[in-house]
């Protein structure tokens, strides 16, 4: 008799967890993203959501969780419930870099975590302030010589960092790294002359670079048609190629027919030409067409490139 009755309360909680999936969504989702308002990221995010709410029929609320490299917000997410109503807009940072970055994480960025969707790859763009003289990174790496230790530069993410630092090993510059909790907070000091020199997301930099407050050397791993004629990091020196990507991950666990919802939601609604144009104004290169199986393939991957880069840029794990 008892062991009727423990099947029958396990065919009605299926059936409760069948019913609720199908319902979903019925509350609101928080889309969580690791940096500051303002930044690339955080604006990728919002007209991400803006578009979701359309689709799902639910408020989609950016909740943005800065510092520590993202690990605040990665480890917020990977302990939040896997019901589908909390997902994280995340990049490169808290799933490719930090692994080789720090002795210990407190989160899993593989275990801990269910790919979504990849979104798209932001490229970074090396900037300076109005006071240094440089107008091309081959000048920029001869006035840091001349300048020994007299140069910094900030980093409010695993990208500007190791972007910097990759850019000090391979030029044998001498130059200062200095770490912010926000990307907009790194930029404002920088034109305010504290800071000589950025690899900044183009969302945080475009404004400041067509206002005239900053000037852009280079982009970090191609030419784009954002900024007309900006050349290549790698045209001035050759091997350098770095870029982020953004991406939306759920807590490990999440029902997979949750997942496939929402992958298919997300391409349904980048694939729309006017939401790609102003994503593109951000920056972000849309890459919206893969599987949740996919993505987890290309984050396997990137854990690899990451830790390469990180041990060739001289960063030791904290």
């Amino acid at each position: 008799m008892k062991s009727v009755l423990n099947l029958v309360l396990l065919l009605l909680s299926l059936g409760l967890a069948g019913s609720a999936q199908a319902q979903y969504p019925n509350k609101p989702i928080r889309l969580i993203v690791p940096f500051a308002a303002g930044s690339a990221t955080d604006s990728i995010a919002r007209v991400v959501a803006q578009s979701l709410i359309e689709r799902l029929g639910q408020p989609v609320i950016v909740d943005p969780k800065p510092g520590a490299s993202g690990q605040i917000a990665a480890e917020f997410v990977a302990k939040s419930a896997a019901d589908g109503y909390t997902l994280f807009m995340t990049t490169n940072t808290s799933h490719s870099a930090n692994p080789a970055m720090f002795k210990k994480l407190s989160y899993d960025p593989i275990k801990d975590f269910a790919p979504v969707l990849l979104v798209g790859e932001v490229p970074f763009v090396l900037v300076v302030n109005n006071a240094v003289p440089a107008k091309t990174t081959a000048e920029l790496i001869a006035y840091a010589k001349a300048n020994p230790g007299k140069l910094s530069f900030p980093y409010a993410s695993s990208t500007a960092q190791v972007a910097g630092e990759t850019l000090r090993v391979m030029s044998g510059i001498d130059a200062v790294a200095v770490a912010y909790k926000s990307s907009p907070q790194a930029a404002t000091d920088l034109i305010s002359g504290q800071t000589q020199f950025y690899f900044i997301d183009f969302g945080t930099g475009l404004p400041h670079i067509k206002s005239g407050r900053m000037r852009a050397l280079a982009a970090t791993n191609k030419r784009t048609a954002l900024l007309p004629g900006l050349p290549a990091m790698s045209e001035a020196l050759p091997g350098f190629a770095l870029t982020s990507w953004n991406g939306v991950l759920a807590p490990a666990g999440t029902p997979k027919e949750i997942v496939n919802r929402l992958n298919a939601e997300l391409r349904a609604v980048l694939a729309r030409p006017e939401l790609r144009e102003r994503l593109n104004v951000i920056g972000l290169e849309v890459m919206a067409t893969g599987t949740p199986e996919d993505f987890a393939g290309f984050l396997q991957v990137e854990l690899g490139k990451w830790a390469k880069w990180v041990k060739d840029a001289g960063i030791q794990p904290e």
